[in-house]
């Protein structure tokens, strides 16, 4: 899906299970309301494959302002303090900021964020007036590029590893730059090799949109199956490998996803069940 502006993800998923006529419907990597782009909605068995499609990187094209820092690390939040002048800032000092962020690094996530925080969601605590940052967590950005900059906004596009927060990087690179920031914009352009230029807008929502499972998998090697294999899958049991393929492969049957299994050993163990014997 391409998700607007102004739903929240779980509104998307409303909308799905009203259309399909079914509960049986999940959505992977939440997008906060005021963001837009590829939202991966699972339906069915399919809602089983959640954690699969969420290991994968995620490319987004963000925009922020410079010189205001916010409670909630974007829009929906009051300033933090008076805005700063940004004038002695440019293109090139930005940029270089901003690259520093590519490599393996510890993130606070925003406060304002569904982290657990003794047991409970960070933003809860925070809407009580009992914010508590959540504990850094271990996140890749694997690019990060300056696109834009017309101060006090500036357009910037990442490729993350799961579980990291954009505006946690606008806001830190409002602190690197002594400036303060949050973000303003977010769009998800890619989930691995999923595109948002093939997603469907929300308002072209049609049961013929569902496609098939292998779609969301791409990224997982395939391995075919007999007949045999296929119902001993199904019914939960390991199989062979004889190519001994190590990892997370897809077990196909007759051009259907069977099953996600492990393999390791010479042994492709499902994970995973999403055929029936």
């Amino acid at each position: 899906m391409d998700k607007p502006a102004g739903l929240t993800s779980h509104d998307v998923v409303h909308r799905v299970r009203r259309l399909l006529g079914t509960r049986a419907v999940g959505h992977t990597r939440t997008l906060d309301p005021f963001a837009t782009g590829l939202l991966v909605v699972l339906v069915g068995r399919a809602t089983r494959l959640a954690r699969f499609v969420e290991a994968q990187s995620k490319r987004y094209l963000a925009t922020a302002r410079l010189g205001v820092a916010t409670e909630t690390d974007d829009p929906t939040g009051a300033p933090l303090g008076e805005p700063v002048g940004v004038g002695h800032l440019d293109g090139a000092v930005i940029r270089a900021a901003l690259e520093q962020f590519v490599g393996e690094q510890r993130q606070r996530p925003p406060r304002y964020s569904a982290k657990h925080v003794d047991g409970e969601r960070s933003y809860r605590l925070a809407r009580r007036g009992k914010g508590v940052d959540p504990a850094d967590v271990s996140i890749t950005v694997e690019r990060a590029e300056l696109v834009g900059c017309e101060l006090p906004d500036i357009r910037f596009r990442v490729t993350v590893s799961p579980g990291t927060y954009v505006r946690a990087i606008a806001r830190d690179l409002g602190e690197r730059l002594g400036v303060g920031a949050h973000l303003t914009a977010l769009r998800r352009e890619a989930i691995g090799g999923l595109l948002v230029s093939d997603a469907v807008p929300l308002d072209r929502l049609t049961r013929e949109a569902l496609r098939p499972v292998r779609t969301v998998l791409p990224h997982l090697p395939a391995v075919e199956l007999d007949e045999p294999a296929r119902i001993a899958v199904s019914h939960g049991r390991a199989v062979p490998a004889s190519d001994g393929p190590e990892g997370d492969v897809a077990l196909v049957h007759a051009g259907e996803v069977v099953a996600v299994a492990r393999g390791a050993d010479g042994w492709l163990r499902p994970a995973v069940v999403l055929g029936t014997a």
